[in-house]
């Protein structure tokens, strides 16, 4: 990537939590860090930062936080009000991070992403997006062209009526992608408490790359 790329960031930290028990899946403790913590270390790069979803305390003070609207409206909703706060800054970064509060590894993960972005060579992409070892486009786990993001959404907008329950696949899946193959390790987020333990082990074990949110 090069160094003269700048980035804004948007945190999904909303969501029920429900296969969980109804825990705030944000603030669960893996290796001693908040899945919430572990997102933000990763995007400590960037020059804004939005947290979308309820009020809490974060260790980034200069974190913007708002709550889509309403409340669990969904992953498209959630990119569409951090976009908001961002377009209120009268010089958005030219590329937005999105990533979900829910990934372990995030702060590895975000720096493959990254690492993989050369928008002055791929001026026909509009998104970098980490993909699973079995393909699957994780669309959470993302850096895209501002403009291309804003455009989507108004797009959806115009075609649904709002991003309310809107599939974050319908919002995002039209944009020219390339794709970053990262291992299990890295992309596997905490849905289910399978899922936690899965994480936990992990940490014990040593298998996520050290992050400084530790």
């Amino acid at each position: 990537m090069s160094h003269a790329v700048v980035v804004d960031a948007v945190v999904l930290a909303g969501g029920r939590g429900s296969r969980l028990g109804g825990v705030d899946k944000p603030a669960i403790r893996v290796g001693g860090t908040t899945l919430l913590e572990r997102a933000l270390a990763a995007v400590r790069c960037a020059r804004t930062t939005v947290v979308v979803g309820p009020p809490r305390a974060t260790p980034l003070d200069d974190a913007v936080h708002v709550q889509e609207d309403p409340p669990f409206a969904g992953p498209a909703a959630a990119i569409g009000a951090g976009l908001a706060v961002l377009g209120r800054s009268p010089e958005p970064s030219p590329l937005t991070v999105v990533l979900a509060a829910d990934l372990p590894g995030a702060v590895a993960a975000v720096q493959e992403v990254l690492a993989a972005i050369d928008p002055d060579r791929e001026p026909a992409v509009d998104a970098w997006i980490a993909t699973d070892p079995d393909g699957r486009r994780q669309y959470l786990l993302g850096a895209y062209r501002t403009r291309a993001l804003v455009r989507a959404c108004r797009h959806l907008v115009g075609a649904r009526g709002s991003l309310v329950g809107a599939p974050v696949r319908q919002l995002l899946d039209p944009l020219p992608v390339v794709e970053v193959p990262l291992p299990a390790v890295l992309t596997a987020d905490v849905d289910t408490p399978d899922d936690l333990a899965r994480a936990v082990d992990r940490e014990e074990h040593h298998d996520v790359l050290p992050t400084s949110a530790r």
